[in-house]
Order: structure tokens, then sequence, then C-alpha cells
């Protein structure tokens, strides 16, 4: 009885071992939580990853994200696993591993009783990009309001087309220009800057978008290359009000979109901002405001 004891805690010892040297992807594994959803997690990493010297472009399936980084004459794989625990948190693991054989073994040998350089170095990495999220989620908030009527207007707008990360320096751009052709001309606004979200391409973060201010119609509007017309019909939609920098509103177009699968409501991807405060003027960005609609889709 002894030795069939034995024998299968041999075999048993035996199969883990090959798991763990051979079958197991990651030589370390670092586990941590941050008050935020997936996709802010996803949308920091991949601007933290842009400004890393050693880093190639992120690979993404899903919640989950494939990092390269070359270290003198090593390369180390990243994988980055995020799950949603609550609508305001997530589980992150981090699996790093070496892609030279040799010494992935040597790190899964030593890594469990040992700190090496291997172990410190992912951890420093890691550590600097959970600063640097937890920085960008204590600078905005999104408040979900619920489902509203999404104002009518008629737009004085610029198409443009930009990354996700580059919409407000789009709006930057072309913000004084469109004022002061419509100021020229004596056209009366009819409320803040806004922009239409005509195209999403999530997968490559792009997007293709109307800016410009409402105004009232009226005859003999000024005509230009540039400057575009059209009225936004009033339509029911899920509304959030965004607090911080504009640039990263689109934290709350991700949490529209959540709110509407957990709700069971059919929405466009075609985000509608609308915005409060001049960002010439400074001040802290928590205090800005962005009312954010998706419209909804009539089953």
């Amino acid at each position: 009885m002894i030795k069939r004891g034995i024998y299968i805690f041999s075999i048993l010892a035996v199969i883990f071992l090959v798991w763990y040297f051979f079958v197991k992807s990651a030589d370390y594994t670092i586990n941590f939580k941050s008050n935020t959803f997936p996709e802010t997690i996803i949308q920091s990493l991949k601007l933290w990853n842009n400004g890393l010297d050693n880093s190639v472009e992120l690979g993404k399936v899903d919640n989950y994200v494939q990092q390269t980084i070359h270290i003198t004459d090593s390369t180390h794989i990243y994988n980055w696993q995020i799950k949603s625990l609550t609508d305001t948190s997530s589980q992150v693991t981090v699996g790093v591993s070496d892609q030279n054989l040799i010494n992935s073994l040597k790190n899964k040998l030593l890594v469990p009783f040992l700190k090496t350089d291997f172990s410190n170095g992912s951890e420093k990495r890691v550590f600097n990009f959970m600063t640097v999220l937890k920085d960008h989620v204590d600078n905005f908030k999104i408040t979900i309001i619920g489902i509203e009527e999404i104002p009518e207007k008629f737009l004085a707008f610029i198409p443009i087309k930009k990354t996700q990360v580059e919409k407000a320096r789009g709006m930057m751009e072309n913000s004084s220009f469109i004022g002061e052709i419509l100021l020229k001309n004596g056209v009366e606004l009819n409320g803040p800057p806004m922009l239409e979200v005509t195209e999403w391409n999530r997968s490559k973060d792009s997007i293709s978008y109307n800016f410009g201010y409402p105004i009232l119609p009226q005859q003999n509007l000024p005509t230009t290359t540039e400057i575009q017309y059209k009225k936004l019909e009033t339509t029911k939609g899920i509304k959030a009000i965004y607090n911080g920098n504009y640039i990263t509103s689109d934290r709350a177009w991700y949490a529209l979109l959540r709110y509407a699968k957990t709700n069971g409501l059919n929405v466009a991807p075609n985000p509608i901002e609308i915005f409060y405060n001049n960002p010439d003027m400074g001040g802290n960005s928590l205090n800005w405001k962005t009312e954010v609609y998706l419209p909804l889709i009539d089953e």
C-alpha cells in the first residue's frame, strides 16, 4: 500500500514538473486589482506601452493583451489578463516569461525561492504601470444617468478622422477656426461645442467624428470648403456625465456600452459628446463636465 502511494505520488510529481517547466507559459506571475473597468486598463496599457523605448506593438484579444519587451539580449513576453470583478473594479493577472528556453527554465527554477533580476525587473515594470493607471483613474469620474433624450441640434462642423487618444487634438486644431468663421458672419451659437462620432473602429482605436458648434439655423450661412452643416434629430439614448480631461472622455463610451449590455439595451456605437468647459482656462480637470450619449436603437 505504501509503495503504491509512493508510486502514485511520483507519477503526480513528474506530471507537475513537466507541466511547470515545459507547459506553463509564465515564468513569473503578478496579480493586482484596480478600481476601474477593463477597457480603461487596456487603453491605459496601450498608452503606457507607447511610451516605452524597448517595447513593440501590443497584441490584443478581448481582455487578453500580449506585450513584447526587449531587454538587453533577452525578449520578455508580458501576458496581461484582465477580468471584470464589478462595474467599477477589475482583477489583473500578468504572466511574464523569457522567450529563451534556457532562461525560462532558469527563471522557473529560481523564482519560487529567490529574488532575481528577472523577478525584480518584472515587478518594477508592472508597478510602474500600476502607478500610471492609479493616477489616471484618480483623475476622472463617470456617472451613469440612464435613458434620456439626446437634444435636437443644428450643427456647424468639420469632419475629422483621428485615433481615440488624438480626439481632443482634433478638437483643439479646429475649434478656433470654426468659432471665428461663425462669429465673423454673425451666426448665433445655440449651446457649447459638441461632437458626433460617425465611425468607431474599436480594434484599431480609430474614430471619424463631426466636431463643431450648435447654431441657430439662418439663411446665408457661411460656406467654406471645410465647414459643413447638419441637423441632429432628437432621439433617446443612454447618458453619462464624464468629469475629467477631454482626451480620455472615451472611458465613458465603454462605461455606457457596459451599462447597455447589463441592462439589455441595444445601442449604436456612435457616441455624442457635449463639452461644458474650455480647457484653455485651465483648472482641475475633474471639474470639467462632458455629457456623453449613446443612441438607443429601436428593436
